[in-house]
């Protein structure tokens, strides 16, 4: 039995949003999608079609602040481990609630918070769920999943923010240690979703590229920083089945980083080949050799700091000229896909080459 058909049974969820009823114009718009192009290359690539979306409301609560947007419903490939099965539209999905978690003193995006939400119509439930994290060309690292609603009208959305266990440094050590809850109204009508965009891609379909990132007022995106704006020694970067992976070295470790004070922080800053959108929860680790001895080799740890971004890093016995750095993906990133990334960062390809990278 599926989750919305348990919910409309009136047996509980836990940790799970799928809103129940249907929408015909859903059904219309579902046979209107393209379908999955054929012939796609192992990597990042020109989707079938660009959806827009619409910006329900914003919310913050102590360090967290929220923003709740909708579109057409999606589909998009989940990641387990290294299992990714697609999650096609079905005939009551009527949106693709998306929700973005960021810091409102930095505007830093936040991964790996956990979102779970309720949504209420008229003071009652309809339903309640975990929701995806994933990725999207458009929007980059976000929240999200299909969901039906009951029909036009006004409905309030409560998403409960968990502390974060990513590690933080800098002036993010000891923060988002805290869970939190913002609750949103959406006001929803099948005739404003019908005017959101919706374009097919022609003759780029299926071929290496990316479309352009979305701007929405009042939304930070999930950029990660400038490789001339990366703090220390930038050493160089390689490529991992379109994951672009960027090492730079500090020779001061930051606050909430545990190591030998003589010791050099190494960073591994991943992004998205071409739109330098962060990606997170990823299993990383690293060989550093020098004269053919092995320096250090292990785990580069998920950490989130405000100046280097959400990163991959771990603490060495220094950095010198020739050494080879050769890191490996032992995890493919847990997040969700949109199309054009479902066969690129491991993905549907399952695959992710080492680097290796020659410091300067």
């Amino acid at each position: 039995m599926k989750r919305r058909e348990l919910l409309r049974t009136g047996v509980a969820l836990s940790g799970a949003l799928a809103l129940a009823g249907c929408s015909s114009l859903v059904e219309t718009r579902a046979v209107g999608v393209p379908p999955v192009p054929e012939d796609r290359p192992d990597g990042v690539y020109y989707p079938s079609h660009v959806e827009g979306m619409s910006m329900a409301g914003r919310a913050t609560s102590g360090d967290y602040a929220a923003g709740l947007m909708y579109s057409y419903p999606h589909r998009f490939w989940n990641v387990t481990g290294e299992s990714v099965s697609l999650t096609d539209i079905e005939s009551d999905d009527a949106v693709h609630l998306m929700a973005s978690i960021w810091d409102p003193k930095t505007r830093t995006i936040l991964p790996d918070t956990g979102l779970s939400a309720e949504i209420y119509r008229d003071g009652s439930l309809v339903s309640q769920e975990a929701i995806y994290p994933m990725l999207s060309q458009p929007m980059g690292f976000h929240y999200g999943a299909n969901f039906g609603l009951e029909g036009d009208g006004t409905y309030e959305v409560r998403l409960s923010i968990g502390a974060m266990a990513t590690r933080r440094t800098g002036a993010f050590a000891g923060r988002f240690t805290d869970p939190a809850t913002v609750t949103i109204p959406f006001e929803y009508s099948q005739s404003a979703k019908e005017g959101i965009e919706f374009r097919t891609l022609e003759e780029k379909v299926a071929t290496p590229g990316a479309v352009e990132p979305m701007r929405m007022d009042g939304l930070p995106a999930s950029f990660a920083p400038l490789e001339s704006e990366l703090p220390g020694r930038v050493l160089g970067s390689g490529t991992s089945n379109d994951a672009r992976l960027v090492v730079t070295a500090l020779d001061a470790l930051p606050e909430g980083i545990d190591g030998s004070a003589d010791g050099t922080y190494l960073v591994v800053s991943a992004r998205t080949r071409y739109n330098r959108m962060v990606i997170p929860a990823m299993g990383l680790s690293g060989r550093l050799e020098r004269d053919g001895r092995t320096i250090y080799e292990g785990a580069f740890e998920r950490t989130l700091d405000p100046e280097l971004g959400y990163h991959y890093g771990a603490v060495v016995d220094g950095v010198a000229s020739g050494d080879d750095l050769t890191l490996s993906v032992t995890v493919q990133p847990q997040t969700a896909r949109h199309e054009g990334y479902e066969t690129a960062f491991g993905g549907l390809m399952g695959d992710m080459p080492d680097v290796t990278v020659r410091v300067p």
